[in-house]
């Protein structure tokens, strides 16, 4: 996708409004991770270095539209940022009114302002409820959604002259402060990691340096199967681990005990094999499992090995040492990774050595490699390997709907170069 960049454009003097993704776990007002707030920096020291004004926003959570709470403002964000930057970043109460239009004319060249949670606004996801309406009333209540989210974009995109979205984890959704706003604007451009996200993403799918190898692992193949379908006609081969290789056990005959499974999708797993061979796409599944007979990180565990069936009351929890072998061997040959899905219950220690063993191999190759996806990208900083990959993802919904080979609003909103 071709998009003009904030560093096509005059920035010097003017006011810029950026969409920001600093939906970040806050436990008792500390935030947890800060990857998604250390990834926006080089975009906002870039504008602040050129003698612009900055303003910020961002939703945090799911308020659905209920108005401010304290549990989902994005105060404790804009003071952590404060101190990453060493440089004073004011708060406002709200992000649309009289207020912060008067805040927004007041902020001079070199400054920045963070703005309340967008979606204290129902306006800002559009989302209406019908139910029970006759169709004539759903109807005009969509239509008044409309013009309502029409309007808080014209609101925010008035704050400013420049639109930038550096929020790539939210590109996915078609939300006034993502989409919507780029309408209203004189330049509406992609920021720096936007346009970072997008190149390695791009070129993986597009233009990647062969052998091209997927890994995909997660809880289940509902949430992936969409990816898997786009994936397997490109990649040279895929790795499937985590919860969802059960689903492929189970397809090929195999007692899984109480792994986790989705028996509706069992044909689509068969499906999705068959699909490998006719591409030439070598699919490889887990020789070997971690099974514990009980959900719980101090629960009895032994090795099961292909073919056996699992014991009935013991489930899969991780990959085995001979798996680790296979996929660190087919790994290492790789020229381009794509990583989506952790490959085992790594939250608990003793289920994590597989999803470790990948992120070491992963980290020792040569490839070019690219993470995405929350749990996967927690399980690299787990690791403390994060910095040996060469692109970590920030949009886990965002990065799978862009390997499904969908349009992301947010991206397709922005200007063209």
């Amino acid at each position: 996708m071709n998009k003009r960049t904030v560093r096509d454009i005059d920035l010097t003097g003017r006011k810029v409004v950026m969409r920001v993704d600093f939906n970040v776990p806050i436990e008792a007002g500390r935030i947890v991770d800060d990857t998604r707030i250390r990834a926006a920096l080089p975009t906002i020291h870039y504008i602040i270095e050129r003698q612009a004004a900055l303003i910020l926003m961002s939703h945090l959570g799911r308020p659905r539209g209920t108005g401010y709470t304290e549990e989902f403002s994005l105060s404790p964000v804009a003071a952590y940022l404060e101190k990453l930057m060493g440089h004073e970043v004011a708060m406002a109460s709200d992000c649309i009114g009289p207020e912060i239009e008067a805040l927004a004319r007041k902020l001079q060249t070199g400054r920045i302002l963070m703005l309340e949670n967008t979606r204290f606004h129902t306006e800002e996801e559009g989302k209406v409820e019908t139910a029970g309406m006759d169709a004539e009333s759903a109807i005009a209540a969509k239509v008044n959604m409309e013009k309502r989210q029409r309007d808080m974009a014209r609101q925010l995109a008035a704050l400013a002259d420049v639109y930038v979205n550096d929020a790539f984890g939210a590109a996915h959704r078609a939300h006034a402060s993502t989409t919507v706003i780029a309408e209203f604007t004189e330049a509406a451009v992609a920021g720096i990691l936007m346009d970072t996200e997008l190149q390695y993403l791009g070129d993986a799918v597009e233009s990647p340096k062969r052998p091209l190898l997927a890994i995909v692992g997660g809880a289940k193949i509902s949430g992936k199967l969409a990816v898997l379908k786009q994936l397997i006609p490109k990649v040279d081969a895929l790795i499937i681990g985590g919860g969802m290789a059960y689903t492929f056990f189970k397809a090929q005959g195999r007692g899984i005990g109480t792994s986790l499974c989705e028996d509706q999708l069992i044909e689509t797993a068969r499906n999705t094999l068959r699909m490998g061979q006719d591409c030439g796409t070598e699919i490889l599944l887990p020789v070997d499992n971690v099974a514990a007979d009980d959900f719980d990180a101090n629960a009895n565990t032994r090795i099961i090995e292909e073919p056996d069936d699992f014991p009935d009351g013991w489930m899969g929890m991780d990959i085995g040492p001979g798996t680790f072998e296979i996929f660190s061997d087919r790994i290492a040959k790789a020229a381009t990774i794509i990583w989506n899905g952790p490959l085992g219950c790594f939250e608990m220690a003793p289920f994590a050595k597989g999803t470790m063993a990948v992120c070491r191999a992963v980290a020792a190759s040569d490839a070019v490699s690219i993470v995405g996806g929350g749990d996967s990208v927690s399980a690299v900083q787990q690791s403390g390997l994060a910095n040996e990959m060469s692109h970590i993802s920030t949009g886990g919904g965002a990065a799978l709907a862009f390997l499904e080979g969908k349009e992301l609003p947010g991206v397709a909103a922005l200007d063209d170069a």
